[in-house]
C-alpha cells in the first residue's frame, strides 16, 4: 500500500480540478486506471512483456481529464528501472497478452498511411506523448495536455516502450519495443 501511495497522490492532484460532464460538453468523465504490472498469462489491466524492464509488482496510473477543449493525462509509474528514459504514448485498443494487442497509436487526426511516422500526424499534439525519465527509486510522473477531447473515437491503453519517442521524417513516433500496457477506459 505504501508504494500506491505516490500514485494515489499524484491522481488526486490532477482530479483536484475535476471537470464534470458538463465541464467536457457532456462527452465524457475522468478516466483512471491504477494497476500491477503482471506477466500475459495472468494480467488484468496492466501488461508486462519485458520484465527486465518493467517487473511483475511495479505500479502504474494513468488519469485522463477532459478540460472544456482538451484532456489533461498523467501517468505515474512506481517501480521500473531506476533513472532510465522510456517512451509512452496512448494506443488504440486495450492491452491482451501480446504487445502488438493494443494496435497503433491513438491519433486524433489519422495518418491515411499506417504505420505513421510523418510528424504531420505522429506527434505530441495529434496523439498522447508521455515520455518520461524514472528517478533513482525508479518511479516517474509526467502530464501532457492535448488540444481536443475524444469523440467517437477512443483510445483504450497507454503503451510504454523502450525509449524516448522519435520526432524526425520517416521515424516520428516511433519509440522501440512495447515494455508494458495499462489498459485505459478514456
Amino acid at each position: 500500500m505504501k508504494r500506491l501511495f505516490p500514485l494515489i497522490g499524484a491522481a488526486l492532484l490532477v482530479t483536484a480540478g475535476t471537470a464534470t460532464a458538463e465541464d467536457s460538453g457532456g462527452r465524457g468523465g475522468v478516466a483512471i486506471t491504477i494497476g500491477t504490472f503482471a506477466a500475459p498469462d495472468v494480467a488484468t489491466k496492466a501488461f508486462t512483456y519485458d520484465t527486465a524492464l518493467i517487473a511483475p509488482g511495479a505500479k502504474v496510473m494513468v488519469v485522463a481529464t477532459p478540460k472544456r477543449e482538451s484532456t489533461n493525462v498523467l501517468l505515474s509509474v512506481y517501480g521500473l528501472v531506476p533513472n532510465r528514459t522510456y517512451g509512452s504514448h496512448a494506443h488504440q485498443k486495450p492491452c491482451g497478452p501480446a504487445p502488438a494487442d493494443s494496435g497503433a497509436h491513438h491519433q486524433h487526426v489519422e495518418d491515411p498511411n499506417q504505420p505513421s511516422v510523418d510528424p504531420k500526424y505522429a506527434n505530441p499534439t495529434n496523439e498522447i506523448w508521455l515520455d518520461f525519465t524514472t528517478d533513482d527509486r525508479g518511479h516517474a510522473v509526467v502530464k501532457t495536455t492535448v488540444p481536443w477531447q475524444f469523440a467517437d473515437r477512443r483510445a483504450g491503453s497507454v503503451v510504454i516502450h523502450a525509449q524516448k519517442t522519435a520526432t524526425e521524417p520517416g521515424k516520428a513516433g516511433t519509440a522501440g519495443p512495447r515494455l508494458g500496457c495499462a489498459t485505459v477506459k478514456f
